[in-house]
Order: C-alpha cells, then sequence, then structure tokens
C-alpha cells in the first residue's frame, strides 16, 4: 500500500510540472525558437562558407581557375563532379542553410513589434540583399533553378524557372531591398558581423553587388547592364576598408574553412600545392603578392602541374597567412568594384573616370589589401605587360588577366570572372590516351534531384542544353 501511494504521490507531482503530455516530448537541450538575428548571422556565414572553403566535396572553383592544383586526387582538378557529391553539397547549403534560414529570419522580422519600423525595415532590406546575393550564386552556378516553388515545405517537387527571368526579378528585388534602408537607424547590428547595422556601409555593400551582377548581363543584355551599373557606380566601394569582409574567430566551428583543410592545427592532410598556371604567370611580373600567396621552396616560387600528380614538399602550398583561422573571407571588395568600372567605361557607360585610372586603383587595391607597398605598386603597374596602354589584347585581356590574379583565395568570383571575360586562356590538362576536358562552365544539377525530382530537373537540362559541366549559361555568349 505505501508502495502505491508513493507512485499516486509521484504521478501528481509530474502531472503539475506540465500541462499535458506533449510537454515530456519538449528537448530541453535544443532550441525550439531562434531569434531571427540568429538566423541571420548563421544563413550568412553558411553562405560565405560554401563560397570560400576548399574542401572538395563542395568547392572545386579555384581548381577551375587553376589557382590551385592537388598532390594526389585527380578527380577535382580534371572536372569530375560525379565520383563526390559535390553539387549535391552545394545545392542543399544554398536552399536548407542560407536561404530557408534567411526567409524564416525575415517572417520572423516583419512579426516584431518590440523595434521601431525604421529598423525593422533595415533588418528587412539587409536579409533581401542577402537573398539575392544567394540567389545569383545558385543561378550563376547551375543555370536554371527552382525559384518561384522553391523553400516550400508542402512542395516537395517544385519546378524549375528560367535564369533570365529570376536573374532580372532578383535584380529588382535588389533594388527594392536597397531602398527599404533608412541611414538614420541601425539594421541588425551584434548579428551584423560584415559592418554592425551601419546601414551607411549596408548601401554600399548592395550597390557594389548590384554593379558586379549587373556586369554579368552586360553581353546579353547591354542596355539593362548600363542603367543598373550607371545607378550604382555613385555608391559603391571607395576604399578595402569599405569591402564585405566576413570574419572568423580561431577555433572551429567558426574558423576559416581554408584553415579546416589545410592549416596543420586542424589536420595533416597535405593535398593541396599551388598551381603552375598562376604561380609562372605571377613570376614572369614579379608580382610582389606571391608573398603573400604562396610559400616558397628553395627561395623559390614553383607552382604544381596543374591536373597532374605533384609532391607535396617540392612545390609552393598556401601562404600561412590565407589558411590563419582568422583569416576573412571576402564577399564583394573595392578591387573588383574598380575593375568593373573600368570595364563599364570600356563598354560605354557613363562612368567617371578613365579605365585606366580604374584599373591602376583595382591593381593597387589588390596589392595594398594583401599587405604590398606603394612603391612595390608603382613598380608593377610600370611594367609594359601590366600598364594598361602597353599591355596585350584588348580590354578583356587587360582587366581578365590581372582580375585573375587579384581574386586568388576567392575561387567563385574568379570561376565566375573567368567565364564572363574569357581571360586568361586557361586551358585544362591534356591527359595522354584520354578524351579532351573541358574547364566547366556550369555546375551539374545534384544526383538527387534526378532521383527525387527527376521531371523537373529533365526539363531544366533540356531548357538550357544539356544537364553538363559544358553548356553555356544564359549569359556567356562569347
Amino acid at each position: 500500500m505505501k508502495k502505491i501511494f508513493i507512485s499516486i504521490i509521484s504521478m501528481a507531482l509530474m502531472a503539475s510540472c506540465v500541462d499535458n503530455l506533449d510537454d515530456y516530448n519538449v528537448d530541453q537541450k535544443s532550441a525550439i525558437e531562434v531569434p531571427p538575428a540568429t538566423l541571420f548571422t548563421g544563413a550568412v556565414k553558411e553562405l560565405t562558407d560554401v563560397i570560400t572553403t576548399p574542401d572538395v566535396n563542395v568547392n572545386n572553383y579555384r581548381f577551375y581557375v587553376q589557382h590551385w592544383t592537388t598532390t594526389q586526387y585527380l578527380d577535382e582538378p580534371r572536372y569530375n563532379m560525379t565520383t563526390r557529391l559535390i553539387p549535391q553539397n552545394v545545392w542543399v547549403a544554398l536552399y536548407r542553410d542560407v536561404l530557408a534560414d534567411l526567409k524564416e529570419s525575415k517572417r520572423l522580422v516583419a512579426l516584431d513589434i518590440n523595434i521601431t519600423e525604421e529598423v525593422k525595415s533595415n533588418q528587412l532590406a539587409q536579409i533581401e540583399i542577402m537573398e539575392v546575393f544567394s540567389w545569383s550564386v545558385l543561378l550563376n552556378t547551375f543555370g536554371d533553378v527552382p525559384y518561384s516553388e522553391a523553400l516550400n515545405p508542402e512542395n516537395s517537387l517544385p519546378s524549375y524557372d528560367d535564369a533570365e527571368t529570376v536573374y532580372n526579378a532578383v535584380l529588382t528585388r535588389l533594388d527594392e531591398g536597397l531602398n527599404m534602408i533608412n541611414v538614420d537607424a541601425v539594421g541588425f547590428e551584434e548579428a551584423d558581423i560584415m559592418y554592425s547595422g551601419d546601414m551607411d556601409m549596408w548601401v554600399k555593400f548592395g550597390n557594389s553587388l548590384k554593379l558586379k551582377l549587373a556586369m554579368v548581363i552586360a553581353d546579353v543584355n547591354p542596355s539593362l547592364a548600363q542603367g543598373l551599373v550607371e545607378a550604382a557606380a555613385p555608391n559603391v566601394f571607395t576604399a578595402n576598408m569599405d569591402s564585405g569582409a566576413f570574419p572568423y574567430l580561431s577555433a572551429p566551428p567558426n574558423n576559416n574553412p581554408v584553415s579546416e583543410e589545410i592549416n596543420p592545427l586542424f589536420t595533416s592532410r597535405q593535398d593541396y600545392v599551388v598551381a603552375n598556371t598562376l604561380v609562372d604567370a605571377m613570376n614572369e611580373l614579379n608580382d610582389p603578392r606571391r608573398v603573400f600567396y604562396f610559400t616558397q621552396v628553395d627561395g623559390e616560387y614553383i607552382g604544381g602541374k596543374y591536373g597532374f600528380s605533384n609532391s607535396y614538399s617540392d612545390f609552393s602550398t598556401i601562404n600561412p597567412m590565407v589558411t590563419d583561422p582568422t583569416f576573412e573571407a571576402l564577399l564583394v571588395d573595392y578591387s573588383e568594384v574598380e575593375f568593373l568600372l573600368a570595364e563599364a567605361i570600356e563598354r560605354g557607360f557613363n562612368v567617371p573616370g578613365t579605365a585606366e585610372e580604374h584599373y591602376n586603383n583595382a591593381i593597387a587595391a589588390s596589392i595594398a589589401y594583401w599587405g604590398g607597398t606603394d612603391s612595390e605598386t608603382t613598380a608593377y603597374l610600370a611594367q609594359e605587360d601590366v600598364n594598361y596602354s602597353t599591355a596585350s589584347g584588348d580590354w578583356r585581356q587587360k582587366i581578365g588577366n590581372q582580375k585573375w590574379i587579384s581574386l586568388y583565395n576567392r575561387g567563385y568570383d574568379a570561376w565566375l570572372e573567368w567565364r564572363r571575360l574569357d581571360w586568361p586562356a586557361l586551358q585544362p590538362p591534356a591527359i595522354e590516351g584520354a578524351s579532351q576536358l573541358t574547364i566547366p562552365k556550369r555546375v551539374i544539377y545534384p544526383v538527387n534531384e534526378q532521383t527525387l525530382n527527376g521531371t523537373n530537373r529533365s526539363a531544366a537540362g533540356q531548357a538550357i542544353g544539356g544537364d553538363d559541366g559544358a553548356t553555356y549559361l544564359w549569359w556567356d555568349v562569347n
């Protein structure tokens, strides 16, 4: 009887602590509600990680532009996208970990009654700008992607939208986001890792992104590109300190993802050396950035043979500056803005200055960012093969070659610019007895899309001209 009484008392006490039995199923160690600020920060970090990591399961763009190559595993620098789940990992990260979190952050901000309308508008603008950035990465990586039916948990089989239509839509959304900004109020503050809620800087970041995205379509829609560029140009970055930089911390999981794959603090693997394509080009120009980009071998910079096996100890590797856990990642920077302005002038757009002035500013900004001196910049620009008036080729070649060098450690952006400008004239590795390889113009659709959303994925592949790495995206017409 005593045992029965104790059991009844215990049950009564337990019942008094909860409203219903569902409360027993609450995981006390996991958050059930996430603040919009946390979602925003997490999404921006995930986006930055995706385009920065050298993890061969996610990001092989440094191989595509021949900045790096491998020591023994050759599938990636030979453009194999199927031995690993590369397309799927990029796809899932951008949809699930970036865009879905930004969407939920936006929903929660809109419902927040504890902030002023000005702050709310600014936070929604920040989210919108980062959503546009994220969509642009998807569009410029794959081509047609799910958009209008995407991010809907009730629709597991979203159709794919025409990439050009979506691109134009997100450009409009970018303008809408910029128009929401009130520079006299803050946005996200601590959650804003780049600018701490300084909305003047978000105006610059958004317009610099607008300039960048507009120039992507300059060959296929010059009138639209011109209007966007001319509207953005007065409000873009004007110094290195303006650049959209994501600062990493010293310890996992918030350390620089390059350090995760290369730094001896986190790994013993020795998978990467720098590619001879880039090293040889910089050696010919006595480029002052080599000391910051690469290590030396017996006092020299020596690149591994691109696309072939290389002994780690025999070739230059990635400089410890780049593999430092706290080394920042650049989303948009001042140097690329200046290159874009130089290009815009060459295209006849109404932008102040001359192409040569902006070209020189771009190179100077890059050298200064990495730690070079003014005298090194002056000497570099004076070389016949660098000087804008004497360097070989047309403006595409001059700007393309120098931009390729300046976008080191930014594989995605270097790949985007190489596809746009078609310089430098990169060649795939020539494998004896094998079929001729083609440097990817896009990433193929994920295997799981073929399995789970096969009809829509098949239709998208046909619409873009074939789900193949050699298929040119709609804006890549030259």
